[in-house]
């Protein structure tokens, strides 16, 4: 027995050093349970003997791809994939070594980024519960559906790895993972009947700035570009540069369908350069993705009182009005990009609302109509379209209302107009089918309107499916 004892630590040693010398060395992203993007050109890379030759191949097509190491021993290549489907295999060899990635699928791949309202896990933050979280939680089995999380971190200079690995859909797995792009993913596989894998890749608390490079932010006066440790010593999560250096870096060139994106609450202070650093943003990540201008659907941030971060030295221009107007501003300046309005989920004194299901399925809308092309459903939000001043009222006109607006036969008090004074009145609401009629015993001759233009409200007026109409304003006092 001893003898058998001393055998089997002796291969064991052996096998501990043979993966720790192994040559072949894959990124996180490339291990068993992964994803891949069906019908596409999918990018795989990783590290070698510095210079050799190394062979991959695929078992759906059994087809090798040869490929040749560079002097540092980083390789890349590109598989051809069919549509969805699998289990499948890949081999990856160089010499006498041989790496294989099992239980692979085809299907759907999404990024889904951003701040605290993404990373917000399906089991909730403490004492900060998601509704029915541990409801769908119990539920989540599916082999359908593959996670994988980039862990936080925060650095000067980009990572080309991380420690992590994908997983099936199970309870253990999705407690732990993104409930907005749980309800976004799953809905898709629902749906779509594909496999559908999940990306994510978000730190709570992270401004804008610090998912983009310092090329991105060159036009960006107000944008501090960190060069020391001692930079990164407060709120490192809102330093610019550092969670594309530490977290997104690692995964830019895997191949997705598209990027889901929530956040904007770390940059309500700074509504005026939103739009612009959006749209920089998500040009400047397309570029580097090189997949021409993939789908980019985001969730406009829900009302919440920041007032009270400001007790003393609040000012106007930190109404997150402001920034849910630039996110809507937004839409008509990206390409092939949607937003998902959440005005009626918003919770007064917590910033992260309970209801993530809206969410996430509001960006499944956008996507399976925009992208996967379904229709016969409402997927966009009605959007302000023209008012027409006649004597004392406004009649407020909207888009995207196949079947009208409603609002639940309940009274609409979140009206507000004005006259040449600039001093906005609360304005009495008649709901007609696609617009609404305006007045006020105090404004005579009205020239501008505003709806729900406040740190907080709830919403009042929605598409007869269901989706909210957004804060907005006509003027631009």
């Amino acid at each position: 027995m001893r003898n058998f004892r001393n055998v089997f630590i002796a291969l064991f040693v052996v096998l501990v050093s043979f993966q720790t010398n192994a040559k072949i060395k894959l990124p996180a992203l490339f291990t068993d349970n992964m994803m891949l993007q069906q019908k596409s050109n999918a990018p795989i890379w990783g590290w070698a003997e510095k210079n050799s030759n190394v062979t991959v191949k695929t078992s759906w097509d059994a087809k090798i791809y040869k490929v040749k190491a560079d002097a540092s021993g980083k390789w890349r290549t590109e598989l051809k994939t069919p549509s969805f489907g699998g289990p499948f295999m890949i081999e990856v060899v160089e010499g006498t070594e041989k790496v294989i990635i099992k239980n692979i699928l085809i299907g759907e791949v999404w990024l889904c980024s951003g701040q605290s309202n993404m990373e917000m896990p399906l089991k909730g933050f403490p004492g900060q519960p998601v509704r029915n979280g541990n409801e769908i939680i119990v539920k989540s089995t599916n082999k359908n559906i593959r996670l994988i999380t980039i862990p936080r971190a925060t650095v000067l200079e980009p990572l080309g790895n991380f420690e992590g690995k994908w997983e099936e859909a199970s309870p253990k797995s999705t407690a732990n993972f993104s409930a907005t792009a749980w309800y976004f993913g799953s809905l898709l596989q629902e749906v779509l009947q594909v496999p559908v894998g999940l990306i994510h890749v978000a730190y709570g608390g992270s401004s804008m700035e610090a998912w983009m490079n310092r090329e991105m932010l060159k036009d960006f006066t107000s944008a501090k570009i960190p060069t020391t440790k001692e930079d990164l010593a407060k709120d490192p999560n809102r330093v610019p540069t550092t969670l594309f250096n530490g977290m997104l870096s690692p995964v830019i060139g895997y191949g997705i369908k598209g990027c889901i994106w929530y956040q904007g609450e770390s940059n309500y202070e700074r509504a005026s350069e939103y739009t612009a650093l959006m749209k920089k943003m998500v040009s400047s990540w397309r570029t580097l993705w090189k997949q021409g201008d993939f789908p980019f659907y985001y969730c406009q941030i829900a009302p919440f009182n920041y007032k009270q971060f400001h007790l003393n030295d609040y000012v106007e221009k930190y109404n997150s009005a402001y920034i849910r107007e630039a996110q809507l501003k937004a839409t008509k300046e990206i390409p092939n990009s949607g937003m998902a309005v959440l005005m009626d989920i918003g919770e007064e004194n917590n910033i992260h609302p309970m209801d993530k299901e809206k969410g996430g399925n509001r960006l499944a809308f956008q996507a399976l109509a925009k992208t996967y092309g379904m229709e016969g459903f409402e997927f966009e939000s009605p959007k302000y379209k023209s008012m027409e001043i006649k004597d004392n009222s406004v009649t407020v006109s909207f888009d995207e209302v196949p079947n009208g607006i409603t609002a639940y036969a309940k009274e609409v008090t979140g009206f507000e107009i004005a006259g040449e004074d600039k001093v906005f009145y609360p304005a009495k609401a008649e709901v007609r089918r696609k617009s609404v009629v305006l007045t006020s015993d105090k404004v005579a001759k009205p020239v501008a309107v505003r709806y729900l233009w406040k740190d907080f409200a709830k919403a009042e007026l929605f598409s007869t499916g269901g989706l909210p109409v957004s804060s907005f304003r006509t003027d631009e006092w």
